[in-house]
């Protein structure tokens, strides 16, 4: 008893010795609380903010400090207190900021204030971008929310999970973070405590992005160099803030919708950097509502100090909320020695007599200077007067010469997150101490009810490992969808598996089964061969046949694969129709569209990536190739339309060979030479779409050797991008062009085949694809040129109302194009509405010859427009 009382007393004096600090409330002059107002010490360049009740705790040592509260409408008051062995009670009332309007000559056509305002500010965006060479700081995040609102159908099994309305959703965390100029930024997770689901609703896009760069989660910042093409300004006046005039700026979308920002940003003036800003944007429906206070770390060095992020949406019946708040403290910056000397920005459009000189004076300087070397010499001489396009100019040179000395001037960015082990282990006394922002009821009861739940899940899972544990170390699995089997483990570097097969027909073969059998070998960790057989027995034939395929993947840059058998292909081997398709449309409409050719065969090919830019694909077959004719006319509905032969209608040819032999080479490769890269945790991932694609193929048939019958020499090339056109929407390019330089001797599957597309379900790229045209009657033993181009619209047609848009539609216009030397000029026409239920596209396409109208179709396909709310 003796050891627990003095036990006691260490604790409580434990306790009481961090029980002292400032405590107590912010609010307007009608005595309403604000929530997330700023709270900022002076002496420690810590920021915090009160909760939603308007309530703040700041646990300090004893000592002076100078207090500064601020929220955004509100003007800001300061407080000295001198902290003892208790807590200090400050109460404040913030008045209403007083918006003073500057005098400002009228005139028609008169420009707006805001306009030469915000000119200076994205002129300098890249300077304080490049301000801070280095810092630390502390970072807490803390993340609620709920689903308001569950669909019918799912509202009981959610309750009966423990999951309604009253579920709230809590994480905080603690972290360290490093950033080092030009882009790495390094996280280490002291402390995290999480309860709940987030639904992928991080805020991690804003607490480490920066509205300094062009975008920041995926939306263009009004600091963007692009800016003036998406948002409208306007000036609604200014104020002070420690000594400083701050200009209060609307943005206004010139378009509203996704990945655009509405809201109020506020502009120091003379320095031209953020004092605070107030938006939305939305993400695919989604609503974003991100505030930003921003404080001085340094004379002239304003950096933001607490983050609000709201998220709220609807999708497919789920209605969500979600609110986070991000506090940074314990700032410790070293500034950018090239940049250490005040720029005064001089803007063309307002001063243009003061610009001419500047200029004048540029040019008289370049012819004096002998220094060729931009390396050698200060970026800044002393204090100087740029015009924006001169100040863009030497920050863009600057940067240049910084990625030329980088060895990854390809990388956008590079962080890296690690977790203490002892992260997740923080009790509430903890939690209760450090948390510079406390807890409403609601959170806390949030923590309570899911910790319990927690318990027993853990539980539940303990008692399922136990269970598990006590079955056969070999035991098989099933599989899901339609790759039901059964997997056995024989070792720790050896497992075989098999899919159950599922029966398939066409008009060749009748109903037809394939067994997948696989193996997968471990040699080493970077070398592995996963053989799989493919036994194929085809009911209308009678005819058991099969292939097997063998790769070898090795040194992470090779796999060479051997494959060979007697098997049924498709003539274009692409697969333009897949088999389950082509079974329901022939059994349910009598549409055998799947054409197809048997062939023994044996060939070697490999893939040599040795850079994620450039991949490389030779390949060499011989083959021996059987025509085949149909074997059945059975359908499930006996309808008056009778099935067409197995050999396709063609413009050039009459498909009807005998059996050959065939040696071919193959080589064909992609080059992509301007991607980039983020590195994430050591890992080098690519940025899709930052560099075209640029293709090459090139196929031979070897005539005589081997008793082989072909001989032509075959030659394509392509290019593929996307690009953003201006606001307006985005455009996606595919050309190709290809020719048979030689085609003494060629038969059918040797012809260059098209992506065509004859039922209303779209599977393949469909800025790769057509929509109307057949599948082989275009197939060419010539030259062609074909192009398809996808545009997707901001706002076209139904796109124009507002809430459309909010639901995540998106509307897309359509060309694509096929040219063949035998062929008319065939072209398709088409608008889809893109996005449905967030995962369904629906095309309307008419087709061309010349300028003769020839069909019209309407298609379904998968979303292109599925994307990651944050980046």
């Amino acid at each position: 008893m003796r050891y627990f009382y003095c036990y006691s007393l260490f604790f409580l004096a434990s306790v009481s010795s961090f029980a002292q600090g400032v405590q107590g409330t912010v609010r307007d002059e009608r005595g309403y609380p604000l929530p997330y107002a700023t709270i900022y010490i002076q002496q420690l360049e810590t920021g915090t903010t009160t909760n939603e009740e308007g309530y703040y705790e700041i646990r300090l040592e004893s000592g002076r400090y100078d207090l500064v509260f601020q929220y955004m409408g509100y003007t800001a008051q300061s407080r000295s207190v001198t902290v003892g062995n208790s807590f200090e009670e400050v109460n404040i009332t913030l008045p209403t900021q007083t918006i003073q309007l500057k005098e400002v000559i009228v005139e028609a056509g008169a420009e707006d204030p805001a306009y030469t305002i915000m000119r200076k500010a994205i002129a300098k965006s890249k300077y304080h971008q490049m301000q801070v060479q280095h810092y630390t700081a502390q970072v807490y995040v803390k993340g609620g929310g709920r689903v308001k609102k569950t669909p019918f159908y799912l509202r009981k099994l959610l309750e009966k999970e423990g999951v309604d309305s009253s579920t709230v959703f809590v994480s905080e965390s603690i972290s360290e973070i490093t950033f080092e100029q030009p882009n790495t930024l390094k996280e280490r997770v002291i402390s995290v405590r999480s309860s709940g689901e987030d639904n992928d609703t991080s805020p991690n896009g804003f607490i480490y992005g920066s509205f300094y760069e062009p975008q920041i989660a995926g939306a263009v910042s009004p600091l963007s160099p692009r800016a003036f093409a998406y948002y409208r300004f306007r000036y609604e006046g200014s104020f002070y803030d420690r000594g400083r005039e701050v200009n209060k700026i609307r943005i206004i979308p010139r378009s509203e919708g996704d990945d655009v920002f509405t809201g109020v940003i506020y502009i120091i003036d003379d320095l031209w950097s953020i004092h605070s800003l107030n938006m939305f944007t939305y993400k695919q429906g989604f609503k974003i509502l991100a505030k930003q206070i921003y404080a001085p770390i340094q004379e002239a060095v304003w950096l933001p100090v607490t983050y609000n992020i709201d998220v709220t949406g609807k999708i497919l019946g789920f209605d969500l909320e979600y609110k986070y708040l991000a506090t940074v403290s314990d700032y410790d910056i070293t500034l950018n020695p090239d940049l250490d000397v005040a720029v005064e920005v001089v803007d063309e459009k307002i001063d243009e007599e003061l610009a001419a000189a500047l200029i004048q004076e540029e040019k008289l300087a370049a012819r004096a200077d002998t220094v060729t070397d931009r390396k050698t010499k200060k970026l800044f001489q002393q204090e100087q007067k740029l015009t924006r396009k001169q100040l863009r100019k030497m920050l863009r040179e600057y940067e240049d010469d910084l990625e030329e000395e980088s060895e990854t001037e390809d990388v956008v960015s590079i962080t890296s997150m690690t977790v203490d082990s002892t992260a997740a282990k923080s009790d509430s006394a903890y939690w209760a101490k450090v948390r510079p922002v406390p807890l409403n009821e609601m959170e806390r009861n949030s923590y309570k009810k899911l910790d319990s739940l927690a318990v027993v899940e853990r539980e539940e899972e303990e008692e399922e490992r136990k269970k598990e544990g006590q079955k056969k170390e070999g035991r098989s699995r099933s599989g899901n969808g339609f790759d039901l089997g059964k997997h056995f483990s024989l070792g720790k570097r050896v497992s075989f598996w098999f899919n159950f097969p599922i029966p398939y027909y066409n008009t060749v073969e009748g109903f037809n089964i394939t067994l997948p059998i696989n193996f997968s070998i471990k040699l080493k960790d970077s070398t592995s061969i996963q053989p799989q057989f493919l036994p194929r027995y085809a009911f209308a034939r009678e005819k058991l046949t099969g292939k097997g395929i063998i790769p070898y993947s090795f040194n992470k840059q090779w796999r060479v694969t051997a494959e060979g058998g007697r098997f049924v292909s498709q003539f274009n081997e692409n697969e333009p129709i897949s088999p389950l398709l082509n079974t329901v449309f022939t059994l349910l409409g009598k549409q055998n569209f799947m054409k197809i050719y048997e062939k023994s065969y044996g060939k070697l090919g490999a893939r040599y990536r040795p850079n994620d830019k450039l991949e490389i694909r030779p390949s060499l077959e011989w083959a021996e190739r059987y025509q085949l004719f149909n074997n059945t006319d059975y359908a499930l509905f006996d309808r008056s339309r009778e099935y067409t032969p197995n050999a396709p209608p063609n413009l050039e040819t009459t498909i009807d060979f005998p059996m050959h032999q065939a040696l071919m080479f193959s080589l064909s490769g992609e080059y992509e030479p301007f991607l980039r890269y983020r590195i994430r945790n050591g890992k080098k991932r690519v940025i899709e779409n930052s560099s075209p694609q640029f293709r090459l193929t090139y196929r031979k048939g070897i005539a005589s050797l081997l008793s082989s019958d072909v001989d032509y020499d075959f030659l394509e090339v392509g290019a593929k991008h996307q690009f953003d056109i201006g606001a307006r929407g985005r455009l996606f390019a595919n050309v190709y062009a290809g020719s048979f330089l030689n085609n003494e001797q060629i038969f059918f599957m040797d012809f260059q085949h098209f992506a065509g597309n004859r039922i209303f379900l779209q599977e393949s790229d469909p800025v790769g694809s057509y929509r109307l045209l057949d599948y082989y009657l275009y197939s060419t033993e010539q030259s062609y040129f074909a192009s398809h181009l996808y545009y997707q619209l901001r706002k076209f047609l139904i796109t124009q109302i507002f809430e459309v848009r909010m639901l995540g539609l998106k509307e897309n216009i359509f060309v694509n194009y096929l040219k063949t030397d035998a062929s008319p000029h065939y072209t398709e026409i088409g608008y889809s509405l893109d996005n449905i239920f967030r995962f369904f596209r629906v095309e309307a396409v008419a087709s061309f010859n010349d300028t003769d109208y020839v069909d019209f179709g309407v298609r379904i396909g998968i979303s292109t427009s599925l994307e990651n709310m944050f980046d």
